[in-house]
């Protein structure tokens, strides 16, 4: 099983690739700001704008630490953002599925919304159904962050701080939280999370971007070409709980160790329970803790956009936006269409505090939760 998974990195990256002449012209790195407006609690929020030498451009707003657009190449040489956003502060606020936000303090289902630590039990709000979703109604994707930039000889990094009080949601411990969010001129965003407590905690942090290399206003994303570096998967329920079981991915739709288009075998997902489309958290192998290992691959063949995922995390959720059309805008009131863009959310496997065979997300004072994702943009060949 190591060999082919070997074998199917060392083919990712055997696939020829190149970066347009047009941007490979050297200018200046930059990191700017620029308020963003106020919450509806009056809270001041600044947008980031971070760019390379290559003129790949990020931005970045204080509310949720969310991505609010990232502008790569195409192998025509033209840059469009390519993470789905909303066009204000105020529908990040009421209408956003958690675009590009960091969330926690737990990413993911806990089911029944609740859990029991060193003998105590601890309930959180439901937010999905029975279970909570993401860390709740004002889980970190709801909070403003405060940004510190920093610039080096090839990056641009805005460090992003966020303190969770002790029993805020229902969580014990005062969490403090940082996520770092580096672009270099290797063409890479690299999110660096980081965290400490003073009582122990469950933590499962991620950032809930959603891709479209196409552009974030072109369409769906079905055409879209994924690899999956995962033999496995969790069986989930009805309420997308894990049952404790994981499967292998051989003979069903979740099977990405070669290239296959999303739209592909999207309609053989009946489950009522994913909404039609990909909503499942898959193993990544081999797993080796704090060590930066391939994920997946992500492809436009329209515009020869390529994006490969490195991360510490031992699972990824897949998802592919299944929501009706029309049930989002974007700035310019866009109105997104189905499955307009796909996440991979690098993240500790689902309800992991209720399965103690799950690799645990329990961290202790005197401990320091660090996990690490990498974004990496090149362009293929026609």
């Amino acid at each position: 099983m190591k060999l082919l998974f070997c074998a199917l990195f060392l083919l990712s990256l055997s696939v020829p690739l190149t970066v347009p002449a047009q941007t490979t012209a050297r200018t200046d790195s930059s990191i700017t700001s620029r308020e963003f407006g106020g919450t509806r609690a009056g809270q001041p929020v600044q947008l980031w704008t971070l760019r390379n030498r290559n003129g790949l451009t990020a931005q970045v707003i204080t509310y949720g630490a969310i991505i609010y657009s990232l502008e790569v190449p195409d192998k025509n040489g033209h840059f469009t953002n390519v993470v789905l956003n909303c066009g204000t502060l105020a529908d990040y606020e009421l209408r956003s599925p958690c675009f590009g936000a960091v969330v926690g303090r737990y990413a993911n289902r806990i089911a029944h919304a609740t859990f029991t630590l060193d003998g105590r039990q601890f309930h959180l709000p439901a937010n999905a159904g029975p279970n909570n979703l993401h860390g709740g109604p004002r889980g970190f994707d709801k909070q403003v962050w405060h940004a510190t930039p920093s610039q080096g000889k090839n990056f641009v990094a805005l460090t992003l701080a966020y303190s969770s009080k002790d029993g805020e949601d229902g969580f014990p411990g005062t969490l403090d939280c940082r996520v770092r969010y580096e672009l270099n001129d290797r063409n890479e965003w690299r999110m660096e999370y980081s965290a400490t407590t003073d009582k122990a905690t469950p933590v499962n942090l991620s950032n809930h971007a959603y891709w479209n290399l196409a552009g974030a206003q072109s369409g769906d994303v079905l055409k879209h070409v994924l690899t999956v570096n995962a033999a496995e998967y969790l069986a989930a329920d009805e309420t997308l709980i894990p049952t404790g079981e994981v499967l292998p991915v051989s003979g069903t739709p979740l099977d990405f160790r070669q290239p296959h288009p999303i739209g592909e075998r999207i309609g053989l997902i009946t489950g009522q329970q994913f909404g039609g489309g990909y909503d499942h958290c898959l193993v990544l192998r081999p797993h080796q803790p704090r060590k930066l290992a391939f994920c997946a691959r992500l492809a436009d063949p329209d515009s020869g956009r390529v994006m490969e995922v490195f991360t510490t995390q031992p699972a990824v959720q897949l998802f592919s936006a299944n929501f009706p059309a029309g049930a989002f805008q974007g700035p310019r009131a866009y109105s997104y269409p189905a499955h307009p863009g796909f996440c991979l959310e690098t993240e500790h496997y689902p309800d992991s505090p209720n399965h103690p065979q799950f690799p645990s997300t329990i961290l202790r004072p005197g401990q320091t939760y660090h996990e690490v994702t990498l974004h990496r943009f090149t362009v293929a060949k026609d």
